[in-house]
């Protein structure tokens, strides 16, 4: 399906005034809100919170060029160490019948699921315009127009869960919400397991990381300042643990590094 363009898609790329506009614009203090076009279906359900520009985008990933240039461009930013993360993950899962990836974007980990022997891969995600893109490389997948806290999914349908770079980006009244749906929609048994970005690029100093972690611990904190994430702070501050088990789940693993926290929790045998 064709989808309309919105304003990024009428900029001229090849005007260097153009691009000076854009850097002036992400340096903005403010973080500005999405202008979806009139035209562009399921708009109405999309939340609020989802309508921000994220990482500073240019109406976020709302856009067919913005939203194809940031899925050229993510794992190039982060040196590579997403797109191993992914295939970890999807390794560690190994071969099963059902698995969905939350916002799954330009669709890097349904990919990376796929190779891993998944046999049914369904993904979510709010934004139209990346499910486009994730739909040309991986056409036999099921993708749904949609949130991590309102799954259009039966109960007990899933062997696993995944989530790559998502639950950061919302309130944390949505994340518990997202823990209890996805609960929800696995099987007794079902592993969720996700990649955030680590606390370790905001709460330590240069100097902490530069010891631990070399130039890329100097690299991924001037990123997590460059970029704009209205709700980092606050995931940063969650008890992980405590809300996993309030959703129902046995926390398996929680390892973090830099750039990195993965994670990976069971929905117990014994859950209905």
């Amino acid at each position: 399906m064709e989808l309309p363009d919105a304003w990024p898609d009428a900029l001229n790329l090849a005007s260097p005034l153009t691009w000076l506009s854009l850097y002036r614009r992400s340096r903005q203090r403010k973080t500005h809100r999405v202008q979806l076009p009139e035209n562009l279906i399921g708009s109405d359900k999309i939340p609020a919170y989802v309508l921000l520009e994220f990482h500073g985008l240019p109406n976020g990933n709302y856009s067919n060029s913005v939203a194809r240039g940031y899925a050229r461009g993510f794992d190039h930013v982060m040196l590579g160490t997403v797109l191993r993360a992914r295939h970890e993950v999807a390794d560690r899962i190994g071969p099963l019948g059902d698995a969905l990836d939350i916002g799954c974007g330009a669709g890097a980990m349904i990919r990376a699921l796929e190779a891993a022997g998944v046999q049914r891969v369904t993904g979510v995600d709010p934004s139209p315009y990346l499910l486009q893109v994730a739909a040309e490389s991986s056409p036999d997948v099921r993708y749904l127009h949609g949130v991590a806290e309102d799954l259009d999914l039966p109960d007990h349908s899933q062997d696993a869960v995944t989530a790559c770079f998502v639950f950061h980006e919302l309130p944390p009244a949505r994340t518990r919400e997202a823990f209890a749906e996805i609960f929800r929609v696995l099987r007794p048994g079902g592993t969720l397991a996700f990649i955030e970005p680590s606390r370790h690029q905001w709460e330590w100093g240069w100097a902490r990381l530069f010891s631990r972690y070399g130039w890329r611990g100097l690299y991924f904190r001037f990123m997590a300042f460059a970029v704009r994430e209205p709700f980092v702070a606050a995931w940063h501050q969650l008890d992980l643990a405590q809300e996993l088990a309030a959703a129902g789940f046995a926390v398996g693993s929680d390892i973090e590094g830099c750039p990195l926290r993965v994670v990976t929790a069971t929905k117990p045998n014994s859950a209905v």
